[in-house]
């Protein structure tokens, strides 16, 4: 039976709120940023939901995303059906995790817990943590590119053309870090500074990809040069070889976020508040920037005979220095944006979540900011087919896993029913299972993780894969890893149900 001093709290929407926290403060498994969130604290509205995924989707990698299609030989139509099917896929997965969230008011690792126990939860918690530490790397790697491009359009070529540290213009790591401080300042004032910048932020962003759209379509003239340029690929096997990893690609960059959305919805008003800014806010947005990235692309094609995906790049062969710095102020405003949302916010949970009583949120966030620089992520996208089949393919089979132990325990074995107050408990409850861990998560999630990336290959890996039989279910890694973990667990789903009910 679970332990609890007294029941909690069920508004008529069906929220839930652990009234009396008090029996639980002293365990090693609490502090006062993963506890749930009182009701009366519960207040993002639709557009608070909305205005977050405005400002997380619109930024430099997602943009690098739909253009990188083209440069893979897609025509604006394809790369448009490939971004908007990926988009609605996990916007599903997404859904269903952000439910437990809003209703019981935890962050993604305490929602973990219910499902790989109270410790096993800082397997996951970490895997995504870590994951999210490279993407924080990356965001932070593009838009210090942005930053030195607006730097060298006033200080010359002397600042461009500087004498190189490592391969790169020491004036581009000054941007770097210059660009990564500002973003410590920000998360080490809390969870509400985030939100604040998001709200005025989220309208502006878009400003700087239709400037760089609409440059390029007047020196392109117009839509037609964009709209007739053909597939490389054409519609026959060439084509089909490349959509199913792209579309697993596409997944992939928002799979994190199919996780750990209640580090969000356990702030939501409502559950009808926070679906309904998601539906409108990250189809949308995607679908959008998409359009945007892909006729940007396809126009710099025309202009400049290649396809160059990098916006800071192609802004660089401007001409217009007053559009050159209108563009990447607005650029560099967006990607501080998505950064602090979608990369910062969880892993800061996540390492909390690991040593409660010593990381704080903002001491998670610093932790976040220092590994993003020692993953260098200056090599994950430095090259559009590994950026899209080994980096998002590799950690989106792995993560699909997670995300099918969470929708089989959740929906299926749980009923959405969680014991609120055992997920904090030390040593004994609902959750404790076998020394804190429940292993027979631990097995869906390393068997739909090897079955998903087993088979890995291009860029850093062997080209036969890293085991060979299970090449061919790479191309459809993120599938086959939510498949087959949301089915293993539902396979080991009666002993699972006894021991965390007992």
């Amino acid at each position: 039976m679970a332990v609890e001093s007294s029941p909690p709290q069920v508004t008529p929407d069906g929220r839930v709120e652990l009234s009396d926290t008090g029996p639980i403060e002293d365990s090693r498994f609490f502090n006062p940023e993963l506890a749930p969130v009182p009701i009366e604290q519960r207040t993002w509205t639709t557009y608070n939901f909305f205005a977050l995924w405005m400002g997380m989707a619109h930024n430099i990698p997602s943009y690098t995303l739909a253009a990188s299609l083209i440069a893979l030989g897609m025509d604006w139509v394809q790369a448009f059906v490939t971004i908007t099917l990926g988009n609605l896929i996990v916007l599903i997965p997404m859904l269903l995790n952000s439910h437990a969230g809003t209703k019981y008011g935890i962050p993604f690792p305490v929602f973990a817990r219910a499902f790989y126990g109270v410790r096993g939860a800082n397997l996951v918690a970490l895997l995504r943590a870590f994951i999210a530490c490279a993407w924080f790397g990356i965001q932070t790697w593009v838009g210090g590119k942005a930053l030195h491009v607006i730097i060298g359009r006033l200080a010359g070529d002397g600042w461009v053309k500087a004498s190189e540290v490592g391969g790169q213009p020491w004036t581009l790591w000054l941007c770097f870090f210059g660009f990564w401080v500002v973003q410590m300042l920000i998360i080490w004032r809390g969870m509400d500074a985030i939100r604040r910048f998001e709200n005025w932020t989220a309208p502006l962003v878009s400003v700087g990809f239709l400037i760089l759209l609409g440059y390029v379509l007047v020196k392109a003239g117009g839509f037609g040069p964009i709209l007739h340029t053909g597939s490389k690929l054409g519609w026959g096997p060439d084509f089909w070889k490349v959509f199913f990893p792209a579309l697993m690609g596409m997944i992939a960059f928002w799979s994190t976020l199919s996780l750990n959305m209640p580090d969000f919805t356990r702030f939501g008003g409502s559950q009808r508040k926070q679906a309904t800014g998601q539906i409108l806010g990250l189809p949308t947005t995607m679908s959008f920037i998409a359009i945007v990235a892909i006729l940007t692309t396809s126009g710099a094609q025309a202009l400049y005979g290649e396809a160059i995906w990098d916006p800071a790049d192609l802004a660089s062969r401007f001409d217009s220095t007053l559009v050159v710095l209108i563009a990447l102020i607005s650029l560099v405003l967006a990607t501080i944006s998505a950064n602090l949302a979608a990369n910062v916010v969880s892993p800061s949970y996540d390492f909390s979540n690991a040593f409660p009583k010593r990381i704080t949120f903002a001491l998670g966030g610093l932790i976040t900011g220092v590994v993003g620089i020692l993953i260098q992520p200056w090599r994950l996208i430095s090259d559009p087919s590994i950026y899209i089949f080994a980096w998002l393919g590799f950690y989106g089979g792995l993560l699909a896993s997670v995300a099918g132990v969470f929708v089989a325990g959740y929906w299926v074995i749980s009923k959405t029913r969680l014991e609120l107050q055992d997920l904090y408990l030390d040593g004994r409850g609902a959750y404790w299972f076998n020394g804190g861990w429940n292993w027979r998560a631990v097995l869906a999630t390393l068997v739909g993780g090897v079955l998903a990336v087993g088979g890995a290959y291009g860029g850093p890996f062997p080209a036969g894969g890293l085991i060979p039989f299970l090449k061919p279910l790479y191309d459809y890694n993120w599938v086959v890893g939510f498949v087959a973990g949301f089915l293993v667990f539902l396979a080991l789903k009666d002993n699972t149900v006894k021991e965390t009910t007992r």
